[in-house]
């Protein structure tokens, strides 16, 4: 057996302690696992995290959770902000539909994402590199780095919009300032990749709390609330709103985090026979699903914020996040609702550069097969994201901030494609998936999502170039 194999394969550690709160020290492997075809994705994080074999059910399921909510924070980036705001404010709550279906479609992709990682132990960037041929493979990794520098653009953009609504830092110095996420994931994951779950888990609370009681405030029509998620036509027939819709779409179901999640759910340390991973599956797909809840509630808060507060009363051009921010205090007459906004965005901000900052490590290391040291690795990941946003704000300025992410979000819907299709044909493989292959139902209904995205996209080109 081979230094990967014992390392994916071998037993689990029994130490004795907590396993909620357990984190033992990953085998350091040996120079040939090190230059393997397919050593283990974040080698560093690898079934680092104990799972006890005799604990309770409450008890596994605090000790799966974690990476689902790593995965959420893409759900709910500044991105989302742009796109939802400027369709709260413009279309009043339609768009809430797409909002749901979006989350819906996150939710069994997301699944099936976890499903290829803890049953074949590869993430899905490793998957494409064994199964393609290198030139589809490196077209690949190219797709998925413009859609990282997309979706990490609106992450740096709106951090940094944050600070300079909260501090008057100006844009510019706020996008290096947030270079130094770099160092905040080597600090936190040095000291195991709980606390690095936990940090993200408190910022997913803080966001919610702050939108609890912007909504407490803007006091929505809940009954015209509840219509808009019904789906309605009129989408599809009007291109402003259906290029806002696809934005929504791009903001939810971002490419990266189907690589994230595939490779995230490898850091526990559970039983590899097979009934330890469908228990392994279970406790995975229920953590991603409750965690895609509460990106449901706060991407929800969003549009229904800007209907509430802005479209209701007539103000249906607020689009620019700073405008909301300077808008909700006296349209609301909460003292505390501009500056919690703010909070709630820089937090937003900052939790989705972290989690960017390791999606952009597994796809490189996965396509690449690219092994650097950390800090170099992470460097250059945090750099693809801040030289584009530096040359945007260069080109356009300050004004065109909150454009720019709906349109990086756009971007990431064309993107989506590439990592679905590959993504549903690897779990309905049976030769790669054995007994955990998609059933025939599941494989409709993933087809049927990689077919809706696809119809989305061709329907706003169609409406574009006509």
């Amino acid at each position: 057996m081979t230094p990967d194999k014992a390392l994916m394969n071998g037993p689990l550690t029994e130490t004795g302690l907590d396993p909620l709160l357990d984190s033992a020290k990953p085998a350091r492997p040996a120079s040939a696992a090190a230059t393997s075809a397919f050593s283990p994705s974040l080698p560093e994080a690898h079934r680092t995290i104990a799972i006890g074999p005799n604990i309770g059910w409450l008890r596994k399921v605090f000790a799966f959770a974690g990476p689902g909510y790593l995965v959420a924070v893409g759900y709910m980036d500044p991105g989302n902000w742009a796109t939802d705001i400027g369709g709260g404010a413009k279309f009043g709550y339609t768009l809430l539909s797409v909002i749901l279906l979006s989350n819906l479609m996150a939710m069994l992709l997301q699944a099936l994402s976890a499903k290829l990682g803890i049953v074949t132990g590869r993430d899905l960037a490793q998957a494409c590199r064994e199964s393609y041929s290198r030139p589809v493979a490196i077209a690949l990794w190219l797709v998925c780095e413009i859609a990282i520098a997309a979706c990490d653009l609106a992450e740096v953009l709106g951090s940094a919009v944050a600070l300079k609504l909260l501090f008057g830092i100006p844009l510019l110095a706020g996008v290096l300032i947030t270079a130094l996420d770099v160092l905040l994931v080597l600090a936190l994951q040095g000291r195991g990749f709980r606390l690095i779950e936990a940090f993200v888990v408190t910022l997913i609370l803080t966001i919610a709390a702050c939108f609890a009681y912007e909504i407490f405030f803007a006091q929505p029509l809940w009954r015209e609330a509840a219509r808009g998620f019904i789906p309605r036509l009129e989408i599809l027939r009007n291109r402003e709103m259906l290029y806002i819709a696809i934005g929504i779409l791009g903001a939810t179901v971002m490419p990266h985090n189907l690589y994230l999640h595939s490779s995230i759910v490898q850091t526990r340390a559970f039983a590899t026979d097979e009934r330890g991973k469908r228990e392994a599956l279970r406790f995975a797909t229920f953590d991603s699903t409750l965690a895609l809840g509460f990106a449901l509630f706060v991407n929800a808060a969003i549009l229904i914020l800007g209907a509430a507060a802005f479209h209701t009363r007539g103000l249906h051009e607020v689009a620019e996040i700073a405008d909301a921010y300077k808008l909700l205090t006296p349209v609301l007459g909460a003292s505390l609702a501009s500056t919690l906004f703010a909070c709630a965005l820089l937090a937003s901000g900052q939790n989705s550069t972290l989690t960017g900052t390791l999606a952009g490590q597994i796809v490189m290391e996965g396509f690449l097969n690219l092994r650097l040291k950390p800090w170099l690795r992470r460097l250059i990941t945090r750099a693809i994201a801040i030289l584009p946003a530096v040359i945007v704000i260069g080109f356009y300025g300050e004004g065109k901030v909150t454009s720019l992410l709906i349109l990086s979000q756009v971007v990431l819907s064309f993107q989506l494609p590439f990592a679905v299709i590959p993504l549903v044909r690897f779990t309905g493989d049976r030769k790669r998936m054995g007994v955990f292959a998609n059933s025939r139902l599941t494989s409709v209904v993933a087809w049927t999502v990689a077919a809706l995205i696809l119809g989305f996209n061709a329907e706003l080109l169609y409406l574009t170039l006509r």
